[in-house]
């Protein structure tokens, strides 16, 4: 195998030294004009197209990326409508800067530690829904900036945030001034040990994800002030893929027929509970109502148009880059939640289903 053309070969050429002819390259302003033509007529005629920039960055202590470090695996990463639009807004953020990203998978808990050890990044941005700890520490190994988007802030840490109890309470009271009471829960992963079906409060209070938690939370107080109580909900656990999520909705409308809506954690398992009600010939919103929370793309095209929390979830992604590029003191930031109404609620009525 012929040997790569070096810088080295190209000096020797040229008649210059190493160091006249790295300069060519990397601060030609200060090398004379005819040096610089002869050293760079050299390199085209060797075939050398310049110096690596990985190494030189590596030198430089920078490569000029920023690392996604996310707990899901790359497949699911990009079929979840939410981290697209996620990555969209980091991504914004790196054109502006002339930086690229990483998107850095920790699903394995064997390989996360070399994952995240030999990533080739100048800071990290850290979301996942569960296991945010064990990234973190991970993490913090490696003496880079990083910031976390939907974890608890920790001293010394930048985090982007929505407020998720308060948007799931405004959830909850709009179906409640709508006239609901049988209301139903079709839930995100919880525990993150691969159950789907129906679960009880119990463990739905004890999620492993903040996320999840803090909506668990807003929905129960917005439910307790109507008096009703969380443990006496109907709720599915589901998987946060639309397709496979249909199946568990319709588990959720066969264990309590009697439902007039629903509450979905994420707009994904709300377009999946208009979906398994149609199928059973339920129309909605006049048999059921649902209403979602995100507000992806997907949710303002569904048929019906989905009801939905809207948190911003490009200006998340934003925001998370911009802090490591700021490079300042940790900022904890707290984003804004609002109610968009669209078709897939109405009030109450009875219904010619039953």
């Amino acid at each position: 195998m012929k040997r790569p053309v070096r810088l080295a070969d190209v000096a020797k050429a040229a008649r210059v030294s190493q160091g006249t002819a790295s300069n060519v390259f990397n601060r030609p302003e200060i090398v004379r004009a005819e040096v610089r033509e002869r050293v760079m007529k050299w390199a085209e005629n060797l075939g050398y197209a310049g110096p690596d920039p990985k190494g030189r960055l590596l030198r430089a202590g920078r490569v000029n990326a920023i690392g996604m470090l996310a707990s899901s695996d790359m497949a699911k990463f990009f079929n979840d409508p939410f981290k697209r639009l996620l990555m969209a807004g980091i991504a914004e953020v790196c054109d502006e800067h002339g930086a690229g990203i990483a998107l850095v998978s920790s699903a394995s808990q064997a390989n996360a530690p070399w994952t995240v050890e030999t990533a080739l990044v100048d800071g990290f941005i850290v979301h996942c829904v569960e296991d945010g700890d064990r990234l973190i520490a991970l993490v913090r190994k490696r003496n880079l900036p990083f910031v976390t988007i939907d974890l608890v802030a920790e001293p010394g840490t930048s985090s982007v945030l929505v407020d998720d109890q308060r948007g799931a309470g405004m959830a909850a009271r709009h179906l409640l001034a709508l006239g609901h009471r049988k209301i139903a829960l079709l839930c995100l992963d919880t525990l993150g040990d691969g159950h789907v079906g129906p679960i009880d409060a119990q463990r739905l209070r004890s999620a492993r994800s903040k996320v999840v938690r803090d909506r668990v939370a807003g929905y129960a107080a917005a439910l307790a002030a109507r008096g009703i109580d969380l443990e006496r909900l109907p709720m599915v656990e589901a998987p946060s893929d639309r397709q496979l999520a249909v199946g568990h909705a319709a588990e959720l409308l066969d264990r309590a027929p009697e439902t007039t809506a629903i509450i979905a954690m994420s707009d994904v398992l709300g377009l999946a509970a208009i979906e398994a009600a149609q199928k059973r010939g339920w129309r909605v919103p006049e048999d059921l109502s649902v209403i979602g929370f995100d507000d992806v793309p997907d949710a303002a095209l569904g048929t019906p148009p989905l009801t939905t929390i809207a948190q911003p979830i490009l200006e998340k992604g934003r925001r998370a880059a911009e802090l490591i590029f700021e490079e300042g003191p940790p900022q904890h930031e707290l984003l804004p939640v609002k109610l968009v109404e669209r078709a897939s609620t109405a009030r109450r009525r009875a219904s010619s289903r039953r």
